[in-house]
């Protein structure tokens, strides 16, 4: 049984990541906007994994006899300054994803919840990973200032990213059933 208080940090959860999935989402809308199409594509893989990431913590509540509570997704915002920014605000949102996940296990250690501590785990690694990627491109907008002809080479460089579902989550043989 699902210990009261994860369960509902876990529904929060839930929801934080599919407003990350929908900030992801409109950050790809403006890429496109911009005619970049490998950040426009790398963005939308991002909301693919957030989406994932919510259906692993949906499946894991209701495996655990929980209830799960959605609740009303934020609207992301659509402007950003340029695709620096983007990635600015990509790392930043990703720092406070990973205050929620260390706030998770956290209260899972305290309120003794070992299976969902253990759970938690693939979440604290892959927010290793989240931050390290958005560093990374952050990094090389960062190096290649106003240069068209970099951000070019960027952009094609990330439209080579493909979608991965890393959870496990979807099985794209009952995907829609």
């Amino acid at each position: 049984m699902l210990n009261q208080k994860v369960e509902k940090l876990m529904n929060e959860q839930i929801n934080a990541e599919f407003y990350s999935a929908f900030l992801y989402l409109s950050m790809s809308a403006y890429f496109e906007r911009m005619n970049l199409p490998g950040l426009a594509n790398w963005t939308y893989v991002q909301y693919l994994e957030e989406t994932t990431h919510a259906l692993k913590f949906f499946k894991y509540v209701n495996e655990r006899g929980g209830n799960v509570r959605l609740a009303t997704i934020k609207e992301p915002p659509v402007e950003w300054k340029s695709p620096l920014h983007v990635f600015q605000e990509i790392y930043k949102h990703e720092q406070h994803v990973t205050a929620l996940i260390n706030n998770l296990v956290d209260a899972s250690i305290q309120e003794k919840d070992h299976a969902s501590n253990n759970m938690l785990q693939w979440y604290v690694a892959e927010q290793v990973e989240e931050e390290a990627n958005a560093q990374l491109i952050m990094g090389h907008l960062e190096r290649i200032g106003e240069s068209k002809d970099g951000l070019f080479m960027l952009d094609k460089e990330l439209s080579a990213r493909t979608f991965n579902d890393a959870t496990g989550t979807i099985n794209p043989t009952t995907a829609g059933a």
